[in-house]
């Protein structure tokens, strides 16, 4: 219409001096144009690089000083979300990776991670709790998540305050010792306890010499005899209702017992 235009007006007398010649098809511009890239174009011929459509004034992009739409630009040349693949307009980047900020989400929960401290496991976001819980060691006591100092004893790990006797929920005494027993801690007491090794006459730890008998332990100086708390030593004793004796001392009781039997036989008759 405006190459009719400039031919009629012409053959009229009247001058249409050109505008400069289009980018796109080489030829001088009488009327209506568009300016961009440094350059002059017919409205018509300033379209897209790719899908061609015509930009007129709508917003453009420019790449390699060539027009492109804002769809084209972005499908071909903004940086894809690593989640859902389509193209990035405000992107989080994490894990030389960029990705939507709703799509940056924990792998576990799902939860969107936005500014929030994360962690990488396998090359995937995890927020904070979910990663402790997930992968974090855990204490042999309660099962929660170490996130700070710990102990190890032995293969398990503790938490500090978690470290006590596993039947008292006492702590270690004596400057922190412990005692192992199939890996869980026991204070001494119930360490020996477990182990049958408690003298059955004080009813403390036996650590040294002790003596077997009554299907007992006691502390040598502690298997006495029940009636004169002479020491006795195995094999020289005499063992009644459970107690040990003396030989002496169980004749006597033996003649007691008897006379008690006798006695009571006598408040029957």
């Amino acid at each position: 219409m405006l190459g009719s235009l400039s031919s009629d007006l012409s053959k009229q007398g009247v001058r249409t001096p050109a505008k400069g010649n289009c980018a796109a098809c080489g030829k001088p511009i009488v009327g209506q144009m568009v300016t961009a890239l440094a350059r002059t174009w017919h409205p018509e011929h300033f379209t897209c690089d790719h899908c061609k459509q015509e930009l007129g004034n709508k917003n453009f992009f420019e790449r390699d000083n060539k027009p492109y739409c804002e769809e084209d630009y972005h499908n071909l040349f903004s940086p894809k979300c690593a989640y859902c693949s389509k193209p990035i307009l405000d992107m989080v980047t994490a894990l030389a990776r960029t990705w939507h900020p709703e799509h940056f989400t924990c792998d576990h929960c799902k939860q969107e991670l936005g500014n929030k401290n994360f962690f990488e496991r396998d090359n995937k976001p995890y927020c904070e709790e979910d990663y402790h819980n997930l992968f974090s060691p855990k204490c042999a006591y309660c099962s929660k998540p170490i996130l700070d100092n710990y102990i190890m004893p032995s293969r398990a790990q503790w938490h500090p305050h978690c470290f006590v006797c596993i039947v008292s929920d006492a702590a270690s005494q004596n400057g922190g010792s412990f005692f192992d027993h199939e890996g869980m801690p026991y204070c001494e007491t119930h360490y020996h306890a477990k182990r049958g090794s408690l003298c059955a006459g004080c009813g403390k730890p036996i650590t040294g010499r002790c003596i077997t008998a009554m299907y007992r332990k006691f502390h040598p100086e502690h298997f006495v005899c029940a009636f004169c708390l002479k020491q006795l030593n195995k094999g020289t004793f005499k063992e009644q209702n459970d107690k040990p004796y003396c030989t002496v001392a169980s004749r006597s009781c033996l003649a007691d017992a008897w006379q008690r039997r006798r006695r009571e036989r006598l408040d029957v008759w």
